[in-house]
């Protein structure tokens, strides 16, 4: 019995103590489809191996057997089949971080990009408000000076003259002196008479003219600056997970390393993560499966292996 298989060692060490797989299987709490799998050598159907090492201990214990002897049995019985499964999950392993190095990469094209733009809105927006020049408010000043008087003479090549300033009035004597006053000497006062002041137009004083300020403009801006359009963060995923059977879970978060765990009846377990989850399950109907609280599935009947179920938003 040396070289026989551990699967078969099980059946024939079974089938002499006059056991049933369903006693087995109530005896190590462990689904008779995964015993099945063991006495056939159908490793493809058992959970991972470190869980299928477990199921093979507890058989022997169950069967009375050195639990050693059925350990080594198993590892030349199935070695060349979980060998060529860890170089299979490696690979999974490394494709996946490199799908994630590139979605990385991608986010960060796309962060300089908007870096880029919001820096050439800033320089618009100074540019049109250098150019822009800003008009002062000019306020003409009132003119409270009074005309001159009118002598009746066009002064050739002029075609106004300024007035005087209010403390100066113009005399017959020059354009522009200062008028001076003397006591006219005995018996000229009637011959030349002082010329009077002629008044304003329409017989009232000059009204000063009101200034209107013109209207200022101001140059406004571009406009406010587009707002960043990440909110807040996205809620996180939750996976819950419910055993009606014992079944083995792996489940690998956001592409990190892979969590395994074995579940009995009535245990629930959860995980969150940002992305997605990567879900295998060693007793698909033996699971019950909720990606934030709305029910999956159902991934296959009781007993089957369902492997790399991807759960994302």
């Amino acid at each position: 019995m040396e070289n026989e298989s551990v699967g078969d060692f099980f059946r024939q060490v079974r089938e002499t103590k006059g056991l049933t797989v369903d006693e087995v299987a109530s005896k190590t709490r462990i689904h008779p489809d995964f015993l099945k799998a063991l006495e056939e050598g159908n490793f493809a159907k058992l959970p991972e191996q470190v869980f299928a090492k477990g199921f093979v201990r507890s058989y022997a214990r169950s069967l009375g057997l050195d639990e050693e002897d059925a350990m080594r049995r198993f590892v030349e019985s199935a070695g060349v089949f979980y060998n060529k499964q860890s170089e299979l999950d490696r690979l999974r392993v490394r494709q996946l971080e490199d799908e994630r190095r590139k979605q990385a990469n991608r986010k960060v094209v796309i962060a300089a990009a908007a870096v880029a733009v919001l820096g050439l809105i800033l320089l618009l927006n100074r540019e049109q408000s250098a150019v822009a020049p800003s008009r002062q408010v000019v306020e003409p000043q009132s003119s409270t000076k009074a005309l001159p008087p009118s002598t009746g003479k066009a002064v050739p090549g002029s075609t106004g003259t300024p007035a005087p300033r209010p403390s100066q009035e113009p005399s017959m004597g020059g354009h522009g002196a200062e008028r001076t006053e003397h006591a006219p000497p005995s018996g000229a006062a009637d011959s030349h008479p002082a010329p009077a002041t002629p008044e304003p137009a329409g017989g009232s004083a000059a009204k000063p003219v009101e200034s209107v300020p013109l209207a200022s403009s101001s140059s406004e801006p571009l406009g406010g600056l587009p707002s960043d359009g990440r909110g807040g963060r996205e809620a996180p995923l939750a996976l819950d997970l419910e055993a009606t059977e014992v079944s083995w879970v792996v489940v690998q978060v956001d592409g990190a390393s892979p969590h395994e765990a074995l579940l009995r009846p009535g245990e629930r377990m959860r995980w969150t993560a940002t992305d997605r989850f990567m879900l295998t399950l060693g007793n698909a109907g033996g699971v019950r499966v909720e990606l934030n609280g709305k029910p999956q599935g159902p991934f296959g009947p009781s007993g089957k292996v369902a492997r790399d179920i991807l759960l994302k938003r």
